[in-house]
Formats: C-alpha cells, sequence, structure tokens
C-alpha cells in the first residue's frame, strides 16, 4: 500500500503557520513537500519559542510541530539567481504555495502568471490576510487580528464580559485546513481539465466562512449573539459544570437526555415535569434551569458525575487539561501521541495527522529537516546541478 498523495510534489514557499500547517498534512499524506526557506535564518519560527536543548542542537518546538516530513532547500529569493531556480523547481511541481503579502512574488517573477506559463497544469496557492482584491488588501495581520475581525472574539467570553482570544492559534490552525482543503480540490479539478488554477485564499475569508451557526441566527433573526462562555445560544443544556472537586465537566443534551441527566442528579421532580420536556422551554427559562443543574453538579466529583452520565448514556466529558489529554488512554489507544527521531535532539514527542485509512497506509511521522538540509540534494536530483555549480551558488550567497 501508498499514502494517497506519494505522486505529488508542492513547491512550499510560506512560512510561520497557517500554510506550513497545511504542507505538513500533506507531507504526511506522502506528499514531497519542498519547503523554500532564507539562508542563514530560515522560516522565522525556528528561532521561535519554546527552544528544545539537545547534544547537537537547539531546535524550536514551535517550528517542529508545523513542518515534520519535508525537505528544506536554502534559496535567496531577492536574487535573480535564486528567483530562476524556484521557477525551475516550479515547472516540475504541482503545487506552489505562498504567503507572501500581495504583489510581492509578482516583483520577483514567481507569480502565478509568470510561473503557469512553464507549468500550464501547476495548482498555485496564494494565501493572505485579507486576500488579492478589496480594499483591505494591502494589509498586514496575524492570527489574532483574524480572530477580532472575523467575529470569532466577539463570541468568545464570560457573560457580560469582554471578548476573549481562544486558547489556540484558531485562525491560524483553521487556515491551513481550508489551504489544504483549496490544494486537494484544485488537484482533484486539475485530473479533469488538466489544466491548473490559481487559489486566492484570505485568512480573514476563511475566519468569516467559520462563523456558520452565529451567522445563520443573525440572517434568521437578525440577532447579534452574545458572549455566552460555555452555553449554547440554542440549546439548553449544554455549557460547563464546576464539580464538588473544583474540576469541570461540559453537558450537552438533546430533549431525550433530558430525564436521564434529572434522574442522575436527584432532579426528580424537573424529569417528569411537562413544561421542560422540550429544549425551547429551557431556553425560555434558561437562568431557571442553569442555576439548578449548576447546584446539583457542584453535589458530585468529577469522575464520578461523568460516570453517571456514560451509564445513562448523557453526553458529557471531563474539561481536560493539556497534560491529561495528552496522557488520556483513549487519545493513547488511538495513537495520538507519537515520537520522531531527530538528529540533533534524539527522540520527540508530536501529534499525528488524525486519520486512519483502510486501503492506504495512514500518515507517516517524519522528522522536521535542518536548515537547508536537502539543498544539494534537490538541485542535484531535481535540476542536473554538479557539486561545483551548487558550491558556485552557495558562495554567490544564491543558496
Amino acid at each position: 500500500m501508498t499514502r494517497p498523495l506519494e505522486n505529488v510534489t508542492i513547491l512550499d514557499l510560506s512560512r510561520v503557520l497557517a500554510c506550513p500547517f497545511a504542507t505538513m498534512i500533506l507531507a504526511e499524506l506522502g506528499a514531497t513537500v519542498i519547503k523554500v526557506e532564507q539562508p542563514g535564518t530560515g522560516d522565522e519560527t525556528r528561532s521561535f519559542e519554546p527552544k528544545v536543548e539537545g547534544e547537537g542542537g537547539t531546535e524550536s518546538a514551535y517550528y517542529m510541530a508545523f513542518n515534520r516530513s519535508k525537505q528544506s532547500i536554502t534559496v535567496n529569493l531577492r536574487s535573480a539567481e535564486g528567483q530562476d531556480l524556484i521557477r525551475k523547481l516550479s515547472a516540475q511541481a504541482d503545487v506552489v504555495l505562498e504567503n507572501f503579502p500581495v504583489g510581492t512574488l509578482q516583483r520577483y517573477g514567481l507569480d502565478y502568471a509568470r510561473l503557469s506559463q512553464d507549468n500550464p497544469a501547476l495548482v498555485y496557492v496564494s494565501c493572505t490576510g485579507f486576500g488579492m482584491t478589496g480594499p483591505y488588501a494591502p494589509r498586514k495581520g496575524y492570527d489574532t487580528v483574524f480572530q477580532a475581525m472575523g467575529g470569532i472574539m466577539s463570541l468568545t467570553g464570560e457573560r457580560g464580559g469582554g471578548p476573549v482570544k481562544p486558547g489556540l492559534p484558531v485562525a491560524d490552525l483553521t487556515s491551513g485546513l481550508w489551504v489544504a482543503i483549496a490544494i486537494l480540490s484544485a488537484l482533484m479539478g486539475r485530473q479533469a481539465t488538466g489544466k491548473g488554477c490559481h487559489v486566492d485564499f484570505s485568512m480573514l475569508d476563511g475566519q468569516v466562512g467559520l462563523l456558520s451557526l452565529a451567522a445563520a441566527r443573525f440572517f434568521a433573526l437578525g440577532e447579534v449573539p452574545p458572549r455566552l462562555g460555555t452555553e449554547h445560544p440554542g440549546r439548553v443544556p449544554s455549557a460547563a459544570f464546576r464539580c464538588r472537586d473544583d474540576k469541570w465537566v461540559q453537558v450537552t443534551g438533546s430533549d431525550q437526555h433530558w430525564k436521564p441527566l434529572c434522574d442522575l442528579l436527584g432532579l426528580h421532580e424537573w424529569a417528569e415535569d411537562p413544561t421542560l420536556m422540550r429544549n425551547i422551554d429551557r431556553v425560555n427559562r434558561r437562568e431557571e434551569v442553569m442555576a439548578g443543574l449548576s447546584a446539583a453538579v457542584a453535589r458530585l466529583d468529577r469522575d464520578e458525575f461523568c460516570r453517571l452520565c456514560d451509564e445513562a448514556k448523557v453526553p458529557a466529558g471531563p474539561i481536560l487539561s493539556v497534560d491529561e489529554v495528552l496522557s488520556n488512554e483513549h487519545v493513547l489507544a488511538r495513537g495520538m501521541v507519537r515520537e520522531f527521531a531527530h538528529p540533533q535532539l534524539g527522540s520527540f514527542k508530536a501529534l499525528p495527522v488524525p486519520f486512519k485509512f483502510d486501503g492506504f497506509d495512514d500518515p507517516s511521522l517524519g522528522r522536521p529537516p535542518l536548515l537547508g538540509e536537502h539543498t544539494d540534494q534537490v538541485l542535484a536530483d531535481r535540476l542536473g546541478l554538479g557539486k561545483e555549480d551548487i558550491q558556485a551558488l552557495r558562495e554567490r550567497k544564491v543558496i
């Protein structure tokens, strides 16, 4: 068996998080990803904290989290010779991915219009903050800016409190998923037409596209959803509850779960009350219902409450901290914590791509490359350059 993307070659001109996350996913699904980095420094995340110390050197855990299973070459994109190397490599690639500010690669002669002349089947993805068009196109931004402008911060936070940033870089991570979807979709389309395409992806667009339920409520009701903490705007119960041992649990149930939930909590009158059987009635009495449930859950320890919910088939789960997640028996049984061997650090743990295939090999868990580790190999194998040619490029600071 093979991995599903083993015949795909991606020339990755991107850096930092969103796009490297996308290409790491595709690399571990079998694609050959050639990551182009700046000579001397590389992707700026190589300098980001936290750092991991090993016998052979120091590496950034941030960089390693998003760049496994890739080849690394160093090319100076500001030099004419470096630009020519990229044009030659792109002529052999299936995909080029870039996240430079709008117009930068056009000045370098590395935009879609130029590269597609030599490779009409090329899939070229431009990931920018605000897209290639529109009044905000020239702006720069970061994950938290896109969260703010895309609406998710306005929805996140405790009732009556201010906006809150989620605990993960949601705009970056979800943009990486959007980019991976775009690449796979364009490759499938190319199979039918034989032609490549240019994909213009805006990280702000990606966040707006995630508004989903909030947008549906606004379109249907004209309602601007308020911040509700862990509560759901249209379902009760769906919230986090504090338990007796000061740990937390999330409960989300539909109408069929209401009676068993009340019974296991000893709320027998509510279990038989016809005015609370329907979700709409509980939503209309949200304050009363939430207060009663909170008091009842607070009488039980978290693990005991979760056990009772499991026995009654009420959907609930403990709110686990990161260390609890990464040592959870089910997470470990599913193989979601694995290790790779690094030449400088030794063994290091990582989270694999979360697919299990029947018919293909499962995604690999490779290691991240050292800076420029594959430069000579790629230039020799793909462009036919000899050792003297490569050394001359290095002396001219092209690579």
